[in-house]
């Protein structure tokens, strides 16, 4: 493998540890801190996570740091087949990385309350809601990364415009469906302890939804 898809792929690994890392952490804060920072505060946690990790590993990966990401931008022919496994892979790694060390750090006691802050269903949602949704709002994040930092006449400004629409999608789909809107995001924390039941919702929804974006973009905007 050569030098350069190393480096991508680290980028990567990186990258998504860091949202997971956070985005757990925020919530099991949430939890310790009485609520304080609330369904707000999260939202702007992930949001700054992304916004932050984009712009730093944009120059060697892309700063796709989501196997939605990277799907979208493979229907759209941004990325070739090998590139997006190794991407996929490295990001679904990132994911486990970045819950095991939220385990670490985070008392057990908060992530067993707050189910490790893995997205998931909220009351009186049922699954058909909640995967609607999450295609819905990953089509609103794919279509930002690629209106803002694909396109070549985009401003380069993508960091901060992809984290803004993690952001909004959160204060949105957030009790509906967790707004994982990133495979990767729902995977490490439910392995850790947060439960499997609707793994295949969380990779469905935003994925199709990536896809959609990637090819709506592609051929309609771009």
């Amino acid at each position: 493998m050569k030098m350069n898809a190393i480096k991508a792929l680290v980028a990567e690994f990186i990258g998504t540890l860091t949202l997971i890392f956070i985005g757990v952490g925020a919530i099991a804060g949430n939890h310790l801190n009485g609520g304080a920072t609330g369904l707000t505060g999260i939202a702007i946690a992930h949001g700054l996570a992304i916004a932050v990790m984009v712009t730093a590993t944009a120059a060697t990966s892309g700063g796709h740091l989501n196997p939605a990401v990277t799907a979208g931008l493979w229907a759209a022919k941004k990325i070739n087949n090998e590139n997006a496994i190794g991407y996929i892979i490295a990001q679904c790694l990132g994911g486990i990385a970045g819950a095991i060390l939220a385990k670490i750090c985070i008392p057990a006691a908060a992530l067993a309350a707050v189910g490790m802050g893995t997205p998931s269903i909220g009351k009186a949602i049922s699954p058909g809601m909640a995967l609607i949704t999450e295609t819905i709002l990953t089509f609103f994040l794919v279509f930002s990364v690629y209106g803002t930092a694909v396109d070549r006449r985009a401003p380069k400004m993508g960091g901060l415009f992809i984290g803004l629409t993690v952001t909004l999608d959160i204060l949105m789909g957030g009790p509906i469906s967790g707004a994982a809107m990133n495979p990767a995001r729902h995977l490490g924390p439910a392995l850790l302890g947060g439960g499997m039941e609707y793994i295949w919702l969380y990779w469905l929804g935003p994925i199709s939804g990536g896809i959609l974006a990637g090819l709506v973009y592609k051929n309609y905007l771009e």
